[in-house]
């Protein structure tokens, strides 16, 4: 049941789980910049027909991808590479248009040179995406009131090789106690082997902690799946979906301060 007014008398907890991406750092407002530049450096208007067709084919195949990954069903490498490989042999201008995958067995040569940009971009792409990172509003004011008061732990899905960089380049570092990334868990939210790991850490159970994240699929279920209480900043002023709720729901980060 969403709690949208709290009291004095609400359940304490002994530590907060909190996600990275889009609940502290805006990697949207990152990745939307690095697709921009990549589009341009790359004359990437070669194989779409604008911008946006090149975003509207990333978006849902990227997100496809993670999903699949997330259950063991494709590489880190594959997912690197294929979210823009897709797009790039689905492009509108993408000339010849390529519809299967059986080039992969029988590469062509225009084939091989897709794939070839296809790891470029994808290079490019975590580059960008953390040299564009911020913070979101009100993000380094609740990590720092939060962790006046409770130990922090990130519970965060991501590649290593960026996620670190990212947690770096915040300045907020040192208001954690813990960091779990699913790369070095093995898993993924919303598996709650990872949130286990984090319960582990910190040497609690799952009564203990409440996890802040504006993921419905990743963090809220994740920790539902866990057993552990949910702050959901969820933005959108639209009605929840069916079977969507979560312990506490907020709309921005100041009103966390309010549970906390």
């Amino acid at each position: 049941m969403v709690k949208s007014h709290w009291s004095s008398d609400m359940k304490q907890y002994k530590a907060v789980f909190i996600d990275w991406d889009d609940t502290i750092g805006d990697f949207i407002g990152a990745a939307k910049l690095a697709l921009q530049e990549m589009y341009e450096k790359y004359n990437l208007s070669d194989y779409f027909a604008s911008l946006e067709e090149f975003v509207s084919l990333y978006k849902p195949h990227n997100l496809e991808l993670w999903d699949k990954y997330g259950k063991d069903l494709v590489t880190k490498d594959f997912l690197r590479i294929d979210r823009f490989l897709w797009p790039l042999l689905h492009g509108s201008k993408a000339s010849p248009r390529i519809q299967s995958y059986t080039t992969l067995h029988n590469p062509t040569p225009h084939y091989t040179t897709l794939v070839a940009l296809a790891e470029q971009l994808s290079e490019d792409f975590l580059h960008l995406t953390t040299a564009h990172f911020s913070l979101l509003p009100g993000a380094e004011e609740l990590v720092r009131y939060l962790a006046k008061k409770y130990p922090l732990t990130v519970v965060t899905n991501g590649f290593v090789e960026v996620q670190y960089e990212k947690f770096d380049k915040s300045g907020l570092r040192d208001c954690f106690a813990h960091i779990v990334l699913s790369e070095e868990v093995g898993c993924q939210k919303p598996n709650p082997r990872i949130f286990e790991e984090a319960l582990r850490m910190n040497g609690l159970q799952a009564e203990d902690v409440v996890m802040i994240g504006d993921s419905w699929n990743s963090d809220i279920q994740g920790a539902i799946n866990a057993g552990i209480d949910q702050i959901w900043v969820r933005k959108s002023k639209d009605p929840l979906p069916e079977g969507q709720s979560a312990t506490y729901l907020v709309q921005s980060l100041s009103e966390v301060m309010n549970i906390l």
